[in-house]
């Protein structure tokens, strides 16, 4: 099943492939929702992907977007940047801060994935816990100070952290809540409870070459 976002396609819009739960994914579509960029939205499952994703992007990780011209653009964050460049009517770049999001993308996803998944890993997860709230514990110290990360308005870095953090905190919910993380957790409350969050977390058929399965 193809989807669009806010206006009718046409045969010129891009595509994007995308995995409902992958938070890459997920803040690529929070960019491209707000910037009312239509896309024709193809689900995939991550364990069968379609000979024209992996065309695309050999690489095969979610998400990818095909621009109309052939070009792809296979990086979530450049998803984002494209997106709001041409179109950014609540300026989410104004609360941009590459360097956070690339700690984000790096150290926390690094404590991230070898908490969550620590039967993968060697490593103890309940070290990779620890070393994640203590990165959690900047956000909330900056939360202290401001309403969003990058301001008083929620913004880029907000979108392109949230599903991460969001990630953490469900792997142990009971746990995650009894931290000291008031600020975090109503920030993350507030995103998750949200339109924009409801709307691009909708459930879709899996695509597959052309046919939805």
């Amino acid at each position: 099943m193809s989807g669009r976002f806010f206006r009718s396609l046409t045969l010129t819009d891009p595509i994007l492939y995308s995995f409902r739960r992958c938070p890459y994914a997920i803040r690529a579509r929070l960019a491209l929702a707000v910037s009312r960029t239509a896309v024709e939205h193809r689900e995939v499952k991550l364990r069968d992907k379609p000979a024209e994703m992996l065309a695309a992007s050999p690489k095969g990780t979610v998400p990818i977007l095909v621009l109309p011209d052939g070009a792809v653009i296979d990086e979530s964050i450049d998803i984002m940047r494209w997106a709001l460049a041409r179109n950014d009517p609540e300026d989410w770049l104004a609360g941009d801060d590459a360097a956070l999001i690339a700690t984000n993308d790096g150290a926390f996803k690094h404590h991230l994935d070898r908490y969550k998944y620590a039967d993968r890993y060697t490593d103890d997860g309940v070290d990779h816990r620890a070393a994640g709230l203590a990165m959690l514990g900047v956000l909330e110290a900056r939360l202290s100070e401001r309403a969003y990360l990058g301001g008083e308005r929620f913004g880029l870095a907000d979108a392109a952290i949230l599903p991460f953090v969001r990630q953490f905190a469900a792997v142990d919910r009971a746990w995650f809540a009894a931290q000291d993380l008031a600020r975090v957790s109503a920030w993350l409350g507030e995103f998750v409870g949200s339109e924009l969050f409801e709307r691009v977390m909708g459930v879709r058929e899996v695509w597959r070459g052309g046919t939805a399965a």
